[in-house]
Order: C-alpha cells, then structure tokens, then sequence
C-alpha cells in the first residue's frame, strides 16, 4: 500500500559511458560489474529501492527519489526542465549510468 500522498517515482537507465582508460590503469579485472541494461525501468513506491535496482546506484539517487516521493523537487533552482524531476549518476567511476527519475503522474 502507498503511504498517505506519495508520489511513485519512475526511475530510467538512459546512458552507460565506460572509461577503459582509467579501467586498464586503475581498476583489477573483474568479469561482471553491472546489471543495469539501458532502458531498464523501475517505479520506487514510497521512496523505497526499486527490487533489482543496483544497491550502488540506488545511493547515488535515493535522496532525489525520496525527496520527490514526498512532493519535493525543484532541485538547485530549476536545473531541470520537469521541476518532478533529477538526473543521476551511478557512482561507479569506470562505467558510469546515468538515470532519468521522475514522478508518476497517477
């Protein structure tokens, strides 16, 4: 059940960048770092961590999903055309996704 007047939040994988340059420097080989597959939607119901939404991603974001499932928005003063509305960054710094999150209108 949704709390009392909470907004659901939609979240979207729009854009992966891969730094393989800094990979080969500075990161050990690892056979499998990220789920995420552009396009991917999830929807936060009470400003909760989608399931199957990456744990590390979720902590770049939450504070934006949590402040727009309250009503909040507008952040820094109309950085973002949809006032509803945030767009992040994972905070991997070899393979950055980058999430669009917006309020649903229900």
């Amino acid at each position: 059940m949704r709390g009392i007047n909470m907004n659901r939040v939609k979240i979207t994988a729009l854009r992966q960048t891969v730094y393989r340059d800094l990979m080969e420097q500075y990161e050990n080989p690892i056979e499998h770092a990220c789920d995420v597959v552009l396009g991917n939607t999830w929807v936060s119901e009470n400003g909760e961590r989608p399931e199957g939404l990456c744990l590390s991603a979720w902590e770049s974001m939450r504070q934006f999903v949590e402040a727009l499932a309250h009503g909040e928005g507008n952040f820094f003063d109309g950085w973002m055309r949809n006032p509803m509305s945030a767009m992040i960054s994972c905070n991997d710094g070899f393979r950055p996704v980058t999430f669009y999150i917006e309020v649903i209108k229900d």
